[in-house]
């Protein structure tokens, strides 16, 4: 039999692994509020894991993009519009969560008939005929046609986005599409860009 019962063992285990768990937690976060600028506010806190998320995804959206403008010496404040950025993560968050998605496949490609009521239908006719142009830009053979509860999106499929995928992908799939969210949301912040 061992001088140390098997379970002083496990707990000196799961002991070593929180503290190694805890550290490697803090030298994260440690790293990335020095990058926010905030070193100092953290300067304090030397023990234990510290949160980073802010909570919620459209203010830590506009917290990133502050943080980006306020390390950038070349802002111009006075056209910077914060509550532009906010109107439309706003409209994505309409569009992500509230619009309704019938979806009908064609023999050439999807259609999709978006629809809502007050804000979300506002936010769907601000919204995916931007995407789909944005889309177009790219190659997709994609158009939208206005109605009056929201807006019909047509797909066309490629070799590129057969058929199979349109229909996996759907609605919130092909409004995912492309890298170009992000940069807009900055370029909508310094007042340069707006659906």
């Amino acid at each position: 039999m061992s001088k140390f019962p098997w379970k002083t063992t496990i707990a000196g285990l799961a002991i070593a692994a929180t503290t190694a768990y805890a550290l490697a937690q803090h030298g994260g976060m440690h790293g990335q509020t020095m990058q926010g600028g905030q070193h100092g506010a953290m300067a304090g806190h030397h023990s234990g894991a510290q949160p980073v998320s802010p909570g919620q995804d459209a203010f830590g959206t506009i917290q990133e993009i502050v943080q980006i403008l306020e390390s950038d010496p070349s802002t111009d404040w006075s056209k910077v519009n914060i509550g532009a950025l906010r109107e439309h993560l706003i409209d994505m968050n309409e569009v992500t969560l509230r619009a309704v998605a019938n979806e009908r496949m064609t023999g050439t490609g999807i259609e999709i008939a978006v629809t809502g009521e007050g804000r979300t239908r506002d936010a769907i006719k601000r919204m995916v005929p931007a995407h789909a142009r944005e889309l177009a830009a790219h190659g997709w053979g994609a158009t939208t046609a206005e109605r009056p509860d929201g807006v019909t999106l047509t797909v066309a499929a490629s070799a590129k986005m057969p058929l199979v995928k349109l229909k996996a992908l759907g609605f919130i799939g092909i409004m995912a599409q492309g890298g170009h969210h992000q940069p807009h949301h900055l370029m909508m912040a310094k007042g340069q860009f707006a659906h």
